[in-house]
Protein backbone atom coordinates (compact mmCIF):
# COMPACT_ATOMS: atom_id res chain seq x y z
CA UNK A 1 0.00 0.00 0.00
CA UNK A 2 1.29 3.05 -0.83
CA UNK A 3 2.03 6.18 1.97
CA UNK A 4 -0.51 8.98 1.25
CA UNK A 5 2.13 11.75 2.22
CA UNK A 6 -0.36 14.66 3.23
CA UNK A 7 -0.92 13.22 5.98
CA UNK A 8 2.67 13.04 7.14
CA UNK A 9 2.55 16.76 7.81
CA UNK A 10 -0.62 16.86 9.80
CA UNK A 11 1.35 13.83 12.26
CA UNK A 12 4.55 16.17 12.64
CA UNK A 13 1.92 19.18 13.84
CA UNK A 14 0.34 16.73 16.59
CA UNK A 15 4.09 15.41 17.35
CA UNK A 16 5.64 18.99 17.67
CA UNK A 17 3.06 19.82 20.04
CA UNK A 18 4.20 16.46 21.99
CA UNK A 19 7.84 17.72 22.30
CA UNK A 20 7.58 21.01 23.11
CA UNK A 21 5.72 19.73 26.16
CA UNK A 22 8.37 17.34 27.01
CA UNK A 23 11.30 19.77 26.49
CA UNK A 24 9.39 22.33 29.03
CA UNK A 25 8.96 19.92 31.21
CA UNK A 26 12.52 18.88 30.61
CA UNK A 27 13.95 22.62 31.53
CA UNK A 28 11.41 22.90 34.51
CA UNK A 29 13.37 19.59 36.04
CA UNK A 30 16.78 20.95 34.74
CA UNK A 31 16.99 24.81 34.82
CA UNK A 32 19.33 26.87 33.46
CA UNK A 33 20.74 28.01 36.43
CA UNK A 34 21.50 25.15 38.25
CA UNK A 35 22.65 23.68 35.21
CA UNK A 36 25.58 26.30 34.84
CA UNK A 37 26.45 25.74 38.81
CA UNK A 38 26.03 21.58 38.33
CA UNK A 39 28.50 20.55 35.10
CA UNK A 40 27.05 17.18 35.80
CA UNK A 41 23.72 18.06 35.52
CA UNK A 42 24.45 20.44 32.57
CA UNK A 43 26.02 17.04 30.99
CA UNK A 44 22.76 15.27 31.86
CA UNK A 45 20.38 17.46 30.20
CA UNK A 46 22.58 17.85 27.35
CA UNK A 47 21.86 14.39 26.62
CA UNK A 48 18.16 15.57 26.47
CA UNK A 49 18.84 19.11 24.49
CA UNK A 50 20.29 16.65 21.73
CA UNK A 51 17.47 14.14 21.65
CA UNK A 52 14.76 16.75 21.84
CA UNK A 53 16.62 18.48 18.74
CA UNK A 54 17.02 15.54 17.06
CA UNK A 55 13.16 14.46 16.97
CA UNK A 56 12.47 18.08 16.12
CA UNK A 57 15.08 17.82 13.19
CA UNK A 58 12.54 14.40 12.11
CA UNK A 59 9.17 16.36 12.80
CA UNK A 60 10.65 18.88 10.52
CA UNK A 61 11.31 16.67 7.48
CA UNK A 62 7.98 15.51 7.85
CA UNK A 63 6.78 18.90 7.81
CA UNK A 64 8.51 19.63 4.44
CA UNK A 65 7.35 16.65 2.38
CA UNK A 66 5.83 19.11 0.60
CA UNK A 67 8.67 19.80 -1.44
CA UNK A 68 8.76 16.32 -2.87
CA UNK A 69 6.22 17.09 -4.77
CA UNK A 70 8.81 19.64 -6.63
CA UNK A 71 5.60 22.36 -7.53
CA UNK A 72 7.02 25.56 -8.35
CA UNK A 73 8.10 27.54 -5.05
CA UNK A 74 7.03 31.51 -3.64
CA UNK A 75 10.28 33.28 -4.52
CA UNK A 76 10.99 36.74 -2.93
CA UNK A 77 14.34 39.06 -4.43
CA UNK A 78 16.54 39.45 -1.91
CA UNK A 79 20.23 39.41 -1.20
CA UNK A 80 21.54 35.43 -1.65
CA UNK A 81 24.78 36.44 -0.44
CA UNK A 82 24.24 38.28 2.44
CA UNK A 83 21.75 35.17 3.30
CA UNK A 84 24.23 32.19 2.51
CA UNK A 85 26.90 34.18 4.57
CA UNK A 86 24.59 34.31 7.98
CA UNK A 87 23.58 30.68 7.28
CA UNK A 88 26.93 29.74 7.33
CA UNK A 89 27.87 31.80 10.20
CA UNK A 90 25.92 29.95 12.26
CA UNK A 91 27.24 26.06 11.27
CA UNK A 92 30.49 27.40 11.08
CA UNK A 93 30.38 28.68 14.94
CA UNK A 94 29.33 24.56 15.74
CA UNK A 95 32.15 22.73 13.10
CA UNK A 96 35.01 23.16 15.74
CA UNK A 97 32.96 20.56 17.96
CA UNK A 98 33.39 18.39 15.35
CA UNK A 99 36.99 19.39 14.87
CA UNK A 100 36.21 20.63 11.55
CA UNK A 101 37.50 23.83 9.62
CA UNK A 102 34.61 25.38 7.46
CA UNK A 103 35.33 28.11 4.67
CA UNK A 104 33.09 30.28 2.64
CA UNK A 105 33.98 31.01 -0.88
CA UNK A 106 31.85 33.98 -2.44
CA UNK A 107 33.37 36.58 -5.16
CA UNK A 108 30.16 38.68 -5.24
CA UNK A 109 29.49 41.13 -2.34
CA UNK A 110 25.75 41.60 -2.73
CA UNK A 111 23.86 39.59 -5.15
CA UNK A 112 19.61 39.91 -5.66
CA UNK A 113 18.51 37.51 -6.85
CA UNK A 114 14.80 35.52 -7.01
CA UNK A 115 14.67 32.25 -4.09
CA UNK A 116 12.50 30.57 -1.06
CA UNK A 117 14.51 31.74 1.79
CA UNK A 118 12.72 29.23 4.38
CA UNK A 119 13.13 26.26 1.56
CA UNK A 120 17.06 27.03 0.65
CA UNK A 121 17.77 27.60 4.05
CA UNK A 122 16.66 23.97 4.33
CA UNK A 123 18.50 22.53 1.81
CA UNK A 124 21.91 24.53 2.48
CA UNK A 125 21.67 22.99 6.90
CA UNK A 126 21.10 19.56 4.98
CA UNK A 127 24.00 19.21 3.06
CA UNK A 128 26.06 21.02 5.72
CA UNK A 129 25.00 18.09 8.27
CA UNK A 130 25.86 15.31 5.60
CA UNK A 131 29.07 17.37 5.33
CA UNK A 132 29.21 17.77 9.13
CA UNK A 133 28.29 14.02 9.50
CA UNK A 134 30.75 12.23 7.23
CA UNK A 135 33.65 14.71 7.20
CA UNK A 136 36.33 12.78 9.70
CA UNK A 137 37.92 15.28 12.67
CA UNK A 138 40.20 17.35 10.87
CA UNK A 139 38.76 17.61 7.44
CA UNK A 140 37.20 20.77 5.93
CA UNK A 141 33.79 21.65 4.48
CA UNK A 142 33.87 24.23 2.20
CA UNK A 143 30.60 25.93 0.86
CA UNK A 144 30.54 28.00 -2.41
CA UNK A 145 28.68 30.51 -3.94
CA UNK A 146 29.26 31.55 -7.64
CA UNK A 147 27.29 32.96 -10.49
CA UNK A 148 28.17 31.59 -14.07
CA UNK A 149 26.43 31.78 -17.05
CA UNK A 150 23.13 33.07 -15.70
CA UNK A 151 22.70 30.89 -13.16
CA UNK A 152 23.54 30.77 -9.27
CA UNK A 153 25.27 27.85 -7.56
CA UNK A 154 25.66 27.02 -4.38
CA UNK A 155 28.00 23.75 -3.27
CA UNK A 156 28.34 22.14 -0.08
CA UNK A 157 31.78 20.14 -0.62
CA UNK A 158 33.62 18.10 1.94
CA UNK A 159 37.26 16.41 2.56
CA UNK A 160 35.37 13.00 3.70
CA UNK A 161 35.43 9.45 2.65
CA UNK A 162 33.55 9.69 -0.48
CA UNK A 163 30.47 7.86 -2.05
CA UNK A 164 30.81 5.24 -4.55
CA UNK A 165 30.10 6.50 -8.61
CA UNK A 166 27.64 3.66 -8.64
CA UNK A 167 25.54 5.12 -6.02
CA UNK A 168 25.43 8.89 -6.95
CA UNK A 169 21.79 8.88 -8.72
CA UNK A 170 20.47 6.80 -5.94
CA UNK A 171 21.07 9.13 -3.21
CA UNK A 172 18.43 11.50 -4.27
CA UNK A 173 15.49 8.63 -4.05
CA UNK A 174 13.31 8.75 -0.74
CA UNK A 175 14.30 6.94 2.00
CA UNK A 176 17.58 5.98 0.66
CA UNK A 177 20.17 5.54 2.88
CA UNK A 178 24.24 6.19 1.69
CA UNK A 179 26.63 3.85 2.82
CA UNK A 180 28.92 5.67 4.29
CA UNK A 181 30.06 4.90 7.92
CA UNK A 182 28.06 7.25 10.01
CA UNK A 183 27.14 8.00 13.58
CA UNK A 184 23.44 7.68 14.25
CA UNK A 185 20.95 8.53 14.19
CA UNK A 186 20.44 8.01 10.23
CA UNK A 187 17.16 9.75 9.97
CA UNK A 188 14.23 9.16 7.67
CA UNK A 189 16.05 8.87 4.42
CA UNK A 190 14.43 11.87 3.39
CA UNK A 191 17.15 14.91 3.50
CA UNK A 192 18.50 14.63 -0.43
CA UNK A 193 14.85 14.12 -1.66
CA UNK A 194 13.88 16.49 -0.05
CA UNK A 195 16.69 18.76 -1.63
CA UNK A 196 16.14 18.11 -4.84
CA UNK A 197 12.55 18.83 -4.96
CA UNK A 198 13.86 22.22 -3.46
CA UNK A 199 16.12 22.57 -6.60
CA UNK A 200 13.43 21.37 -8.86
CA UNK A 201 10.65 23.89 -7.08
CA UNK A 202 13.55 26.49 -8.18
CA UNK A 203 13.34 25.32 -11.62
CA UNK A 204 16.54 24.52 -10.91
CA UNK A 205 18.90 21.14 -10.55
CA UNK A 206 20.86 19.28 -7.49
CA UNK A 207 23.98 17.32 -8.49
CA UNK A 208 26.42 15.23 -7.01
CA UNK A 209 30.10 14.71 -7.66
CA UNK A 210 32.44 12.44 -5.58
CA UNK A 211 35.33 10.43 -5.37
CA UNK A 212 36.36 8.07 -2.88
CA UNK A 213 38.93 9.00 -0.36
CA UNK A 214 38.54 12.14 -1.92
CA UNK A 215 35.14 13.72 -0.25
CA UNK A 216 31.95 14.81 -2.15
CA UNK A 217 30.68 17.94 -3.88
CA UNK A 218 27.25 18.91 -3.68
CA UNK A 219 25.88 21.86 -6.07
CA UNK A 220 22.51 23.73 -6.19
CA UNK A 221 22.05 25.48 -9.41
CA UNK A 222 19.18 28.07 -10.06
CA UNK A 223 18.36 30.14 -12.73
CA UNK A 224 20.21 34.00 -12.15
CA UNK A 225 16.65 35.72 -12.07
CA UNK A 226 14.21 38.05 -10.36
CA UNK A 227 10.59 37.74 -9.93
CA UNK A 228 9.86 41.76 -8.51
CA UNK A 229 8.53 40.60 -5.50
CA UNK A 230 11.11 42.18 -2.54
CA UNK A 231 8.25 41.50 0.13
CA UNK A 232 9.90 40.26 3.03
CA UNK A 233 8.59 36.91 4.92
CA UNK A 234 7.48 36.29 7.81
CA UNK A 235 9.50 33.68 8.92
CA UNK A 236 7.47 29.94 10.24
CA UNK A 237 9.66 29.38 13.59
CA UNK A 238 10.31 25.74 12.56
CA UNK A 239 11.96 25.22 15.51
CA UNK A 240 9.99 26.59 18.24
CA UNK A 241 12.06 29.56 19.29
CA UNK A 242 15.42 27.95 19.65
CA UNK A 243 18.89 27.20 17.84
CA UNK A 244 17.84 27.24 14.20
CA UNK A 245 21.30 25.99 13.00
CA UNK A 246 21.85 23.83 15.75
CA UNK A 247 18.50 21.65 15.15
CA UNK A 248 19.43 21.72 11.60
CA UNK A 249 22.73 20.14 11.89
CA UNK A 250 21.67 18.30 15.31
CA UNK A 251 22.77 14.77 13.35
CA UNK A 252 25.86 15.98 13.03
CA UNK A 253 26.40 17.36 16.63
CA UNK A 254 27.97 15.96 19.52
CA UNK A 255 26.57 15.83 23.27
CA UNK A 256 28.99 18.92 23.78
CA UNK A 257 27.24 21.05 21.16
CA UNK A 258 24.19 20.90 23.89
CA UNK A 259 25.14 21.61 27.24
CA UNK A 260 24.45 24.86 28.76
CA UNK A 261 27.61 26.64 28.00
CA UNK A 262 27.60 25.90 24.12
CA UNK A 263 23.95 27.82 23.82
Amino acid sequence: MDLDLSLLPQAAAQMRGALSSLYFAAARLAPAAERERDPELDAKAALVDQSYYRLLRLVNDLSAVRYLDEAPLPLRDRDIVDFVAELFAKAASLAPLRGLETRLVCAADHHICAFCPDALEQLLYQLLSNAFKFTPAGGLVTVELRLSGGRVLLSVEDTGPGIDPDRLEALFDSYHQAERPAPPPQGLGLGLALCRGIARGHGGLLTAESRQGKGSRFTFSMPDRLCGDTLSDRRFDYSGGFNHALMALSDAMPPEAFVIRSH
